[in-house]
């Protein structure tokens, strides 16, 4: 990595510390409030820099990706699992599409078993019963097989959702985990049901459940 300036180590620090406290990269309004920026035109410079100096990485399109390249040997971030964050999916395209990512969450690799591929932004209450809220981070175990009774990520049609799946040979029901929502009945012999993955665990403000 070349050298950096003060200015850039010290942009570089506030990344890092964000990150680690959060668990996921700060965006530039927060680095330029962070840092006594006018605007956010000037911490994407500053970042831009950063990366041409093979300090960080960046992804395009997502407001949180930024990935600190942190060589310190034996460093917590080093020990980390980085997870790609899933917001709202774009009809038809697949759930890890870059169009969909709101950026990468990191965590301990042992933190959930089996272990988590990605992580979808909850949206809506129809899981409240089972502890899932509005605004959670859904830790996914990526696969396409699960049994009866376990929460999915399932994509049926061009949507997808979050739902405790029921199987009964060619019958399926998509259960929400409140009474306000109805189940979605799926009969396989008509309807194409694909699983995107199982629940292994949710995080919220930090926190895992």
């Amino acid at each position: 990595m070349e050298p950096l300036t003060e200015r850039q180590a010290e942009i570089l620090r506030l990344v890092r510390e964000l990150t680690e406290v959060s668990g996921y990269p700060p965006t530039r309004a927060e680095i330029a409030q962070k840092m006594g920026f006018r605007s956010v035109n000037a911490a994407e410079q500053h970042l831009r820099a950063l990366e041409k100096k093979g300090a960080i990485e960046i992804s395009s399109g997502a407001s949180r990706g930024i990935r600190v390249r942190d060589t310190r040997t034996g460093s917590r971030a080093g020990r980390l699992l980085e997870l790609p964050v899933v917001g709202r999916v774009a009809a038809g395209a697949p759930i890890l599409a870059e169009e969909n990512l709101q950026g990468h969450y990191q965590v301990d690799p042992n933190l959930f078993t089996p272990r988590a591929d990605y992580l979808l932004r909850v949206r809506g209450l129809s899981m409240r019963d089972a502890g899932i809220l509005e605004g959670d981070l859904l830790a996914v175990h990526r696969t396409q097989e699960a049994r009866s009774g376990q929460i999915v990520v399932a994509r049926l049609g061009d949507e997808v959702t979050v739902k405790r799946l029921r199987r009964r040979g060619h019958a399926v029901t998509l259960e929400a985990e409140n009474p306000e929502f109805a189940p979605i009945e799926v009969d396989l012999r008509r309807e194409a049901l694909a699983i995107e993955g199982v629940a292994v665990g949710v995080i919220r403000n930090g926190k895992t459940f």
